[in-house]
């Protein structure tokens, strides 16, 4: 049977078939160290768990509106303006089935055929095969290693044309932990509204975020920029509540309601007992997120003084600065990402994401979702397949 032209163009995800693939090999007694995990590997708070239960005891289980009840619309505003410095109300709210259902149908209500939407890379991977199925243009903002991954706002002026209609902007990024300051936001804002382009702010890393950083939305910097921003959020990768399926997304009234219709002839509405599960979650103190920063800074440091002391004749990288991935490259050994990827997981059980689908097919993306054991063992294995590699190279020229 012959299928649609616009599901020929997308791409299968990379990050769900090697985490697949490493859990297969798990399964057959492999002891794999999973360096591919895009979720937190702590479970859901006991609170989020028991608020879910007595909405199942309680009979929570039938259909709610569409974008979201009412209350978790509430508390998802009561977060924005008491975290973020934001003011929304209830029907600037959609609540989606995890924030990349979320921005899926912010970008089919937004994106016409021929709209272009600018990309800054390293992207995540999803962003590019959900401007085609939106039948817009994905026009990728290169960005480099030197300048920390970062936008440059005058290559970001030129690059914008008359179609370009939107900039997806991910702070803190996957894959590699970019975090922008307010200043370096605050240039980006006056570009794109000079330019009159719509900025779509990926925030779901938000609460992971290192070295005592304060973190800013782009749409807290004034009423333009607000007017000109969606947000998008969820409680995957806080609450470690990735198999939940909540995220939410807020900006212009007409929009979220344009978002709403679609939801309405698509999902409907999200799981009501991961809606009740979600309310908790904002009920959580800040000493919840000191804890899980804590967490991730520890091993995101020990990642990075194995890597200066151990690893850099052969890798580079930058510092990631928030989420809990590191953007390592790997140009020296003359391997691809897909290659190198695939020869880790089958030679040394290390599973890895390939750079290649996230615009930079000389890296590899590390997760530390994992236990500092998993990490501090991965990392040996690594070096082992690094100087394995080093030595194949040495034979190849000596031949």
């Amino acid at each position: 049977m012959e299928l649609s032209n616009r599901i020929k163009n997308v791409s299968s995800s990379a990050t769900l078939s090697i985490t697949s693939r490493a859990k297969f090999l798990r399964q057959q007694g492999k002891d794999i160290v999973n360096f591919a995990a895009g979720e937190p590997d702590f479970d859901t708070p006991l609170p989020i768990k028991e608020a879910a239960i007595k909405a199942i005891t309680e009979g929570f289980t039938k259909y709610t509106p569409t974008a979201g009840t009412l209350e978790l619309r509430q508390k998802i505003c009561e977060k924005f303006k008491k975290e973020n410095n934001l003011e929304y109300n209830p029907e600037q709210i959609v609540v989606s089935c995890g924030a990349k259902h979320s921005l899926y149908n912010l970008l089919q209500v937004l994106i016409n055929k021929g709209d272009s939407v600018l990309i800054p890379s390293p992207f995540w991977l999803s962003y590019p095969e959900m401007v085609k199925l939106a039948e817009g243009k994905a026009v990728i903002l290169q960005t480099s290693q030197r300048d920390g991954y970062k936008i440059n706002v005058e290559k970001l002026a030129k690059k914008i044309t008359s179609s370009t209609k939107a900039l997806i902007l991910n702070s803190p990024s996957n894959p590699a932990g970019v975090v922008y300051s307010r200043q370096e936001l605050e240039k980006i804002s006056q570009v794109c509204l000079e330019k009159n382009v719509t900025v779509i702010s990926d925030e779901i890393y938000e609460k992971i975020i290192f070295d005592n950083q304060q973190y800013c939305s782009i749409a807290s910097l004034g009423k333009d920029i607000y007017e000109h921003t969606f947000v998008v959020n969820g409680v995957s990768k806080s609450f470690s509540m990735t198999g939940w399926r909540i995220g939410y997304l807020a900006g212009n009234k007409g929009v979220i309601e344009a978002v709403t219709r679609l939801q309405d002839h698509s999902t409907s509405n999200p799981t009501s007992i991961s809606q009740k599960a979600a309310e908790a979650s904002f009920s959580l103190d800040e000493e919840y997120y000191r804890q899980i920063r804590n967490i991730f800074q520890e091993r995101r440091d020990y990642i990075i003084d194995y890597l200066e002391s151990k690893l850099l004749k052969f890798i580079s990288y930058v510092k990631p600065s928030g989420a809990f991935y590191v953007f390592v490259n790997i140009s020296k050994t003359k391997l691809d990402s897909f290659t190198f990827a695939k020869r880790l997981l089958d030679e040394y059980n290390v599973a890895v994401i390939p750079g290649g689908p996230f615009g930079f097919d000389d890296c590899i993306r590390i997760s530390f979702a994992t236990s500092l054991e998993q990490i501090k063992k991965g990392l040996e294995r690594l070096e082992f397949f690094l100087i394995k590699l080093k030595s194949e190279k040495a034979q190849t020229n000596l031949g």
